[in-house]
């Protein structure tokens, strides 16, 4: 595998115009698209919980659970693509070899979501009181879930090459798309159409989002052979795939084991709910984070290529404050109008407890440096400290869980505990990306690490003319 972005070459180039922190057209596009996603969850929340009885919406919830479990299944790969396509498209020198590996990763992930969704229908079926209906139904659920690790995969791509405002257009429109048609169901449109009809958009823009990377040179165009080249990129890149799939692994742990805890130690129905209402809204401030540093990249990128120390604080920092500005926003809203906002999403699904805003507060403060941090050292090739902490923090969650079962916790009293784990993991990440990449970029930092390596060559030097004489 390719080093980290750091290893790049140090000198910017010469005679080239200053640039921005961030792109302002790339922010506001992206801001449209992060709008969107968090939109297209509340309306998904708001449909269900209105064409769904609750026994059945809990069934939805857990089912899109295991989509989001799919996610063990990445292992940070889309990490490790964006570190090497990245390294060649800042060298100008992109590798065909990292475009076939690419197209592979891509491919599987859309294999597997396929298998899972079979799978999930099959199993479906074979429960007594189920109809062939019932089945597809959950089965295209599924597939229209785990499609999202693919698009990720993507997204990444087209970060590392510089052709993010196109795949973002395309990230819009799906977006009003699948907004549009869950709002039908509302007035009639039976839920498996819409099913179906948000997969084919999927394959859609799966297809548009490659055809223009495969012009780009980040992908390929033949998918012939795509086996060789997933071997090919596993064993290239195993010492970074075992760094990172540990830390993706934890983290896919952390935002996926309540769906499976809840409904086991709560039961279904409202518990559930007031999960997914929950996470509805965390997950939705993490989509906004996201893109919030999917701005700050391409900049950060490059100034720890350079060892621009201070463009890559100051870029970070402003990652940091744009971030709290929906986060405010979010927390004024839960704080002031929580009870009524939850009972629209919900109606008569369930009720929120009102401790569940406090929580949920403190949850979307703490996400501003969890996810800036995290992203920072994914996208700069940090693998190693992501995977140390990253075991941390499942094993906090774990020994939460225990004790909220040891205390008899109820719902709010388990994500109270969730909400500790996750706080304590987040700095620990704040401290890693200091002393990582930002560390990294300082040029007394390289001058320190060449004057040791001078010093010890010197040694060496002096302990072989001892040795000889």
């Amino acid at each position: 595998m390719h080093a980290n972005i750091g290893s790049l070459p140090e000198k910017a180039p010469i005679g080239k115009p200053r640039e921005r922190l961030i792109s302002i057209p790339y922010m506001l596009l992206r801001a449209s698209t992060a709008g969107g996603a968090v939109a297209m969850g509340f309306v998904q929340t708001f449909v269900f919980a209105r064409i769904l009885t609750p026994d059945r919406f809990s069934i939805f919830i857990v089912v899109g659970g295991i989509g989001y479990t799919l996610w063990l299944t990445d292992l940070g790969l889309a990490k490790i693509l964006f570190v090497n396509l990245r390294a060649g498209h800042l060298a100008g020198k992109p590798d065909e070899r990292d475009a076939r590996q690419a197209t592979a990763v891509i491919l599987f992930y859309v294999l597997l979501g396929i298998a899972a969704s079979l799978v999930c229908i099959a199993l479906s079926f074979a429960q007594p009181s189920a109809t062939l209906r019932d089945a597809v139904e959950l089965g295209l659920f599924l597939l229209y879930i785990s499609l999202n690790l693919a698009w990720f995969s993507l997204r990444s791509i087209s970060i590392a090459v510089d052709v993010f405002i196109f795949f973002e257009k395309l990230e819009l429109a799906r977006r009003i798309f699948v907004v549009g048609t869950m709002l039908a169901m509302l007035v009639g449109l039976p839920l498996v159409v819409f099913l179906v009809g948000a997969n084919l958009a999927w394959g859609a823009l799966l297809a548009a989002a490659a055809a223009k990377l495969i012009k780009r040179g980040a992908l390929v165009p033949r998918l012939r052979g795509f086996v060789p080249d997933l071997i090919s990129f596993f064993q290239l890149n195993w010492s970074s795939i075992t760094r990172s799939g540990t830390g993706a692994l934890s983290g896919v742990f952390v935002a996926t084991f309540p769906y499976y805890f809840v409904p086991v130690a709560f039961g279904l129905g409202a518990a559930p709910i007031i999960l997914e209402v929950t996470f509805r809204i965390f997950r939705g401030a993490s989509v906004i984070y996201s893109a919030v540093c999917d701005l700050a990249l391409p900049g950060q990128t490059r100034a720890l290529a350079t060892r621009d120390v201070g463009k890559l604080v100051r870029t970070t920092a402003l990652a940091i404050g744009l971030c709290c500005v929906p986060a405010f926003i979010g927390c004024a809203v839960l704080i002031f109008a929580g009870g009524p906002l939850f009972h629209f999403l919900l109606r008569s699904a369930a009720t929120v407890p009102p401790q569940i805003v406090p929580i949920l507060v403190a949850l979307l403060l703490i996400n501003i440096v969890q996810i800036v941090s995290e992203t920072l050292l994914q996208h700069t090739g940090y693998f190693r400290n992501l995977a140390r902490v990253g075991a941390l923090v499942a094993v906090m969650m774990i020994a939460a869980t225990a004790l909220s079962v040891l205390a008899k916790f109820d719902i709010v009293g388990f994500l109270a505990a969730y909400t500790v784990a996750f706080t304590a993991g987040a700095l620990c990440l704040t401290a890693a990306a200091v002393m990582g990449p930002i560390r990294a970029a300082s040029p007394q930092t390289a001058a320190t690490t060449s004057l040791n390596g001078f010093f010890q060559a010197v040694r060496r030097a002096l302990q072989t003319k001892e040795a000889a004489g």
